[in-house]
């Protein structure tokens, strides 16, 4: 199963007129990362970056003046994410961002059964929160000391690292399945497991001599068979 982890930032907060100038993913597959990223900067054209959006990303017009416009990248953008989930912190934002440069170009919006939103996640996993992405690597234990900028790519690698804790999926990957599981048993064995939990020599008993007879002896007095009886070992 391929997954995209990832993020944008943008000139502002307003899909219809704003614009996505950054944005970061990482692949993962069956949960964990491939190492194949994507990342693009891109010119927003004649759309202004924000005073408050740059407060948080730090990304100014003259730095975008160079870089290529979203309709160059879209191509790139699709390609890599051509049958994966979408995976983004607050993925109501992100989405509504993409799928309007995604329909200024005439492209098909994501549909919302390919996306998964960390943040309601967490807000389920974890109600009495705070549950930003900063607050979220507080709490799973990841270093996100370099991170004094927002930034979509570096946000991307640690909302990896979140989402990877969220689902368990560190330990959930090294389950077995039923089937690898009666190939790594005993191959003699038609059931697989059946001989599961079984000793190759029984354990020496504790009771002496006279505790069983006594014991036989106030099992007798009892009225009816007791249920246990059939469980013994005839030797």
């Amino acid at each position: 199963m391929r997954e995209i982890i990832f993020d944008t930032e943008t000139t502002g907060l307003e899909n219809r007129n704003d614009r996505v100038i950054e944005i970061g993913g990482i692949e993962l597959f069956n949960h964990f990362p491939t190492g194949n990223t994507i990342h693009f900067y891109i010119n927003p054209g004649d759309r202004k970056v924000h005073p408050d959006a740059l407060a948080v990303h730090g990304i100014t017009d003259e730095f975008l003046a160079d870089k290529p416009p979203f309709a160059d990248v879209a191509p790139k953008i699709v390609a890599f994410f051509e049958g994966a989930k979408w995976i983004a912190h607050n993925a109501t934002f992100d989405m509504g961002f993409i799928n309007a440069e995604f329909a200024r170009l005439n492209l098909p919006p994501v549909s919302n059964d390919m996306v998964i939103d960390t943040l309601s996640m967490a807000r389920r996993k974890h109600p009495m929160g705070p549950n930003t992405l900063d607050a979220l690597c507080r709490r799973y234990g990841i270093d996100n000391s370099h991170r004094t900028k927002h930034g979509a790519l570096l946000d991307a690698e640690l909302l990896a690292e979140v989402y990877i804790e969220m689902i368990g999926g560190r330990q959930a990957a090294f389950g077995l399945t039923e089937d690898e599981r009666r190939a790594e048993g005993n191959a003699d064995d038609d059931a697989g497991i059946s001989d599961f939990g079984k000793r190759p020599r029984p354990l020496v008993s504790r009771l002496s001599a006279e505790e069983r007879e006594r014991h036989a002896v106030m099992v007798s007095s009892l009225k009816s068979t007791p249920i246990w009886s059939k469980y013994d070992d005839p030797a």
